[in-house]
């Protein structure tokens, strides 16, 4: 005796009946997770490039106004200035010294 209106409870076998039916498809099996995949990937890009007009407002600060909170930047390098302080220093007397090895004890080493 069916109603008109009434609505149909699912049992734990139909809902097993019709999970084997909808596995058995391609479109089921492939294309479902592709979609997810995909409406998944949009939400996902739309916070990454929202990261990225969220910072792009951000304005630096000029050199007196770091030099005020102070902040010091350190002074320019330049490749005549590294020259020479490689110059001065003293490459001739050096000594080799060997890395530890994984097989050996650290008794070893302490020794040399």
């Amino acid at each position: 005796m069916s109603v008109e209106g009434e609505k149909r409870s699912y049992g734990l076998e139909d809902l097993r009946n019709i999970w084997k039916t909808y596995s058995r498809k391609k479109s089921f099996r492939y294309g479902l997770p592709f979609i997810i995949f995909m409406i998944g990937g949009s939400f996902g890009l739309r916070e990454w490039t929202q990261i990225r007009y969220q910072f792009s407002k951000v304005k630096g600060i000029s050199k007196e106004e770091a030099e005020k909170m102070g902040l010091h930047k350190e002074k320019n390098v330049t490749l005549e200035g590294a020259y020479e302080d490689i110059q001065k220093l003293d490459i001739d007397n050096w000594e080799n010294k060997r890395g530890p090895r994984p097989w050996e004890q650290n008794e070893t080493q302490k020794k040399n």
